[in-house]
């Protein structure tokens, strides 16, 4: 019996098929300006950016302009690339332009694709950045597509790590960007620290597309980008708890894989518990007290570093650093590290140089900084699987591209043994078998741990003749994966997800031109040698195509079916012919973790004897389950991060738009005026309370706080004595007092000098409490589960815990700009004094490519160098303190230490 939506689809064909077929009068009538195109000379089909960018600016729409538009990039890309993009592609563009996720497999092109939408939609000069995966990627499609833009009259710019802030804002300004999603999203958290306006390098977010989509916005969104700063040096507390663990045994925790989570039994806490009270760590009789909270978090770290991560899978120790590697790519990435102290944890454990822990100063998730952007689409080859989590978090469509060629590409079932050992030895064969025939091979491996594995089993059997791809071999990638299509070759590579280079049949052209014909010099001998590359290079290929195409084999399946598809679609590119197969067995982390536990014993009851292998189409079902089990999930946990990061994420917003009207604004005086006025009612308010008797006025509290906060020694007790006086009177003869006060130090300060100390002392106390309010979300996020066990919603209670914090974080921004405004002073150095040197802030960035840290900063006022004695410093005037160490109690009176409160901004 065929379902109602069964017969539908036979009809009507699916939604997919309805989406691309309403593409398609476009692509006609883009065909049908061919000719006229191809009459034209190069500088009229250049100047057809102006005559679109005319149309746009006397009232037409992209869409209006969208057929002639493609036809444009069309005809010039076949001049200046040699490349004319298939009718297939044109309907990718399009899907692109209309804020979806275009699907496509390996090798159809998604590159050449972007360029049509993208040119496009730079027409209207706002700006559109192309984002992809590596800085390799990124600087490679900025230099082969810049020359078809640059041929259009459009201007690229590229943005990797270590540019200038200038190099960045010229980047920004051209018409199309090409950069990683790291260094865009760095590059918004940076301009959110900076104090002018024009030190800024983006110009906005107006469209931008996102290369291997589904790496980026899944993979990497369950990580943030966060700048941070340098705390104090802990380095012996990890090695002094790091050395505990060693000494419990296994009954003295339990380790929960698919959860990825470690607790300590009964009998291990208090094993621990004397441990610590032996090495003075344990404050109080037990560990679970309130005040053991950090070192429960350090232990808890410990016994993960031991038991949860391995080594040369989760992360690889290199150059006496701790590197952390993808799970979804096998790439290394220097600079990320673990928060909250695991990354120090593992760092004891392999006995390498403990770097300090980091403040967080600021951070975004991928998800909230991409939909910043008005108009949002992506490319890759496998997103069908994630399509949910992209209309839910995104509202992205996943549109499947048909390919050009029909796909030959032979997928059989997979093969499942009981024991790797067998596996590995079936793959062996296997391998060997194809190389016989000289049929290319890659195999893909789940980690550096099992692509050596792999390695050293076919060393010991005789064969050499292989390539290992892996985080350790990260450097030759794009060669080492160009030629993986050479008859014969043996590629063994850790995920393929991502790595932006075709495996072509016979071997990549271009990069072998590039290898072989390096250094040699223009003339006969350089031509020859092309030619005889080319033709070498023809009849590989026919040998390849001869032996069946690329073969993969997969040593086991991956909790993604994304990554298994990404693998699997690296063979049969364009129409050619391929095979893809799957070795399992149930050792593996998928099987064993999420499969059947009566798999096993089923297997041996049907007679599975040693080296045989079980394959059916159940089986592959049954695994399909597992992955779709494991993904949903992931995709869970991704959902219920992003609800709580959105919270943060709308005050964020709130932060960053008001630093922006603080820097265009070319006064702040009136909003200092309002924040005086404010903390003034307030003090009021809170010492002489409405509707209180005269009696119960704090007049002395009152008169000290207006001395704290406002520098105004004022006889307020006098005040109150007097007959008649109310609370208004009392209010106006303050704020009269600290407007004159103001008044006299803008004389004295000067028009220029007075906005640009106010706009400064604003910002940074700004920056200051944001930064201490991400600290207390996060101490308030890592607690708030424990209101579900009294029938609370977590989420609930988190939102207005968050917004209880905001409106402090407003309230202490109030009180903290008056109060430094009021005792700002002036310094006047010697002519031959050095400058300033002191940073108002360290932007630390861990940078997500290369690991590298720069600092950046800026000294807003400077501080006399001279030590005063304490006994000297007049707490009411900030010019007799001289230099002050930072953890020193500040000598204005506060009772906080001086980084807390004036130390905090520089701002005397």
């Amino acid at each position: 019996m065929v379902s109602f939506g069964g017969l539908a689809r036979k009809l009507f064909g699916s939604s997919n098929e309805r989406r691309v077929k309403s593409y398609r009068p476009q692509v006609q009538a883009i065909n049908a300006l061919e000719e006229s195109m191809k009459a034209l000379s190069d500088e009229q089909l250049a100047g057809k950016t102006v005559e679109f960018r005319q149309q746009l600016a006397a009232g037409k729409s992209l869409e209006d302009i969208l057929v002639p538009a493609f036809a444009v990039v069309r005809e010039a890309s076949r001049r200046v690339l040699g490349l004319r993009p298939f009718d297939v592609q044109l309907i990718g563009g399009m899907i692109l332009n209309d804020n979806a996720i275009a699907e496509m497999k390996t090798g159809e092109g998604k590159t050449l694709v972007a360029t049509l939408p993208v040119y496009l939609n730079a027409l209207a000069s706002r700006g559109v950045h192309v984002v992809t995966v590596n800085d390799y990627l990124a600087s490679r499609d900025a230099a082969t597509m810049g020359r078809l833009y640059g041929f259009l009259g459009m201007s690229t710019g590229v943005i990797v790590h270590g540019l200038s802030d200038e190099e960045r804002r010229a980047a920004y300004a051209c018409d199309i960007t090409y950069a990683t999603n790291n260094e865009l999203g760095f590059d918004y958290l940076r301009d959110n620290m900076k104090y002018e306006r024009g030190q800024m390098v983006q110009r906005g977010h107006a469209f931008a597309i996102v290369d291997e989509v589904d790496s980026i916005l899944v993979d990497e969104a369950r990580t943030p980008l966060i700048i941070s700063g340098p705390l104090d040096d802990r380095s012996d507390l990890y090695n002094t708890i790091d050395a505990f663990v060693p000494l419990l045994s296994p009954e003295d925790y339990e380790i929960d894989e698919k959860q990825r989570s470690a607790n300590f039994s009964e009998v291990g806490t208090e094993k621990l518990e004397n441990l610590l009270r032996e090495a003075g760590l344990l404050k109080g009789n037990a560990l679970y007290d309130v005040e053991n909270v950090a070192i429960v978090h350090h232990i808890n770290n410990a016994l993960k570093a031991h038991k949860l991560f391995q080594r040369d899978k989760d992360y690889i120790v290199r150059n006496n650093e701790v590197v952390i590697i993808d799970e979804f790519t096998g790439r290394m990435m220097p600079g990320r590290r673990y928060s909250e102290g695991q990354h120090q944890a593992l760092e004891a454990k392999e006995r390498v140089q403990i770097q300090p822990e980091n403040q967080t100063l600021a951070s975004v998730t991928f998800q909230n900084y991409f939909r910043m952007y008005d108009k949002l689409a992506g490319m890759t080859g496998t997103a069908s699987t994630e399509a949910e989590e992209f209309a839910n978090i995104y509202r992205l469509d996943v549109v499947e591209v048909p390919t050009n060629l029909p796909i030959k590409r032979i997928d059989e079932d997979d093969e499942v043994y009981r024991t790797g050992e067998e596996k590995y030895k079936a793959i062996i064969v296997e391998i060997k078998d194809a190389n016989a025939r000289g049929q290319p091979v890659l195999v893909g491996t789940t980690s550096i741990e099992k692509s050596e594995l792999l390695a050293e089993l076919l060393k010991k059997t005789g064969f050499n003749d292989f390539q290992v791809l892996n985080a350790r071999y990260h450097e030759q990638e794009a060669y080492i994966v160009s030629q993986a299509g050479v008859p014969g070759a043996v590629t063994i590579a850790t995920n393929m997800a991502g790595r932006g280079t075709d495996i072509q049949l016979g071997g990549n052209l271009d990069m072998r031109l590039e290898r072989d014909l390096e250094g040699m010099e223009a003339g006969p001998e350089r031509d020859a040698r092309e030619q005889a590359i080319r033709a070498e290079v023809q009849e590989l290929k026919k040998k390849a195509l001869a032996a069946g195409g690329l073969y993969v084999i997969a040593t086991e399946r991956h909790e993604s079916r994304r990554i298994d598809n990404q693998l699997r679609g690296r063979s049969g590119r364009q129409g050619d012919p391929g095979r893809s197969k799957f070795y399992l067995s149930l050792q593996d982390d998928l099987m064993r973790i999420f499969g059947s536990e009566r798999m096993d014993s089923m297997l041996t009851k049907l007679g599975l004897k040693e080296g045989e292998a079980i394959v059916h189409p159940w089986i592959n079902k049954a695994l399909e389950r597992a992955q779709k089990k494991v993904e949903a999930r992931n995709f869970d946990i991704r959902k219920n991060l992003l609800k709580y990061d959105d919270v943060l994420n709308d005050q964020r917003k709130v932060i960053f738009e008001q630093r922006i009207e603080l820097m265009d604004a070319e006064s702040v005086t009136e909003t200092i005026a309002d924040m005086r006025t404010e903390t003034i009612e307030a003090m009021v308010a809170r010492h002489i309370p409405e509707r209180a008797y005269a009696e119960q006025w704090d007049g002395e509290g009152l008169q000290n706080a207006v001395l704290q906060t406002l520098n105004l020694n004022l006889p307020i007790q006098d005040w109150l004595k007097e007959e008649g006086i109310g609370e208004e009177d009392v209010l106006e003869r303050i704020t009269a007092a600290a407007d004159a006060a103001t008044a006299e130090k803008a004389e004295r300060f000067g028009p220029e000098i007075m906005t640009y100390v106010e706009r400064s002392i604003v910002l940074q106390t700004l920056d200051h409490l944001w930064r201490e309010h991400i600290v207390n979300l996060d101490h308030l996020r890592s607690v708030i589960g424990f209101r579900g066990y009294a029938q609370r919603d977590p989420l609930q209670e988190y939102k207005s815990e968050a917004f209880e914090l905001f409106q402090a974080l407003l309230n202490n921004l109030r009180q903290m700009v008056t109060t430094q405004l009021m005792r700002a002073e002036l310094v006047r150095e010697a002519a031959d004094a050095p400058p300033p040197s002191l940073p108002v802030m360290e932007g630390h960035h861990l940078d997500a490519t290369t690991g590298e840290d720069d600092f950046g900063g800026q000294a807003v006022l400077g501080a006399a160098e001279v030590i005063v004695p304490p006994e000297q410093r007049d707490p009411q005037d900030p010019r007799t303190w001289g230099k002050i160490g930072r953890n020193e109690a500040c000598p204005c009176g506060s009772g906080k230490k001086y980084k807390h409160c004036h130390g905090a901004f520089e701002a005397v």
